[in-house]
């Protein structure tokens, strides 16, 4: 292992990985625009939402090949949601660990996609480490948040006694029509 500094928003994958490195944080929801846009906000509360995240990385030796280098990252938060059901905010706990290992350019990626179950990220030594924890984040959203039990009473119809009340006095239109033609034929 050498002393080499390693900083998430610039990080050099294959030094990160050759020295088996390992970095970890805290990321306060706030700073993650893109998947803020699709949370529930309180007053303030976005800043008091923090992200668990940790990273390290692995090179794997290859026989007769270049080594390959792996980024294993594990993400832990609550997430503000709000429940389709209810209508209420909830919290939606995310807790993920996931596996990268990364090749040389997009024209290896899309060849060996195919082929591989495995998650491949193009290296680079500029790789911001923050912005892949953004996009796995918003990955793990739930299409359709809810409660497994909501803390209240979830309405189950689609009118009220107004709205019916309201239908009945409204007067009919083909018995406005109707009547007009009762009074033409009344008419000598």
């Amino acid at each position: 292992m050498s002393s080499t500094t390693f900083r998430p928003d610039h990080l050099d994958v294959r030094a990160f990985a050759q020295n088996a490195a390992q970095l970890q944080g805290q990321l306060p929801l706030s700073k993650l625009k893109r998947l803020a846009q699709d949370l529930y906000r309180q007053e303030g509360d976005l800043a008091s939402k923090i992200i668990h995240w940790q990273a390290h990385g692995e090179s794997v030796a290859v026989t007769g090949g270049v080594a390959q280098s792996w980024l294993h990252l594990s993400l832990q938060a609550q997430l503000p949601m709000q429940c389709q059901r209810c209508l209420q905010g909830m919290s939606h706990d995310v807790d993920v660990r996931l596996s990268f290992r990364f090749v040389k350019d997009e024209e290896e990626a899309n060849a060996q996609d195919d082929d591989t179950e495995e998650d491949l990220l193009v290296a680079s030594k500029q790789f911001n480490l923050l912005e892949l924890i953004e996009d796995e984040l918003v990955m793990a959203l739930p299409f359709v948040p809810t409660h497994e039990v909501c803390p209240v009473p979830v309405k189950l119809q689609s009118s009220s006694e107004e709205f019916e009340a309201a239908l009945e006095q409204k007067p009919n239109a083909f018995a406005a029509l109707g009547a007009l033609k009762t009074l033409k034929k009344d008419k000598p």
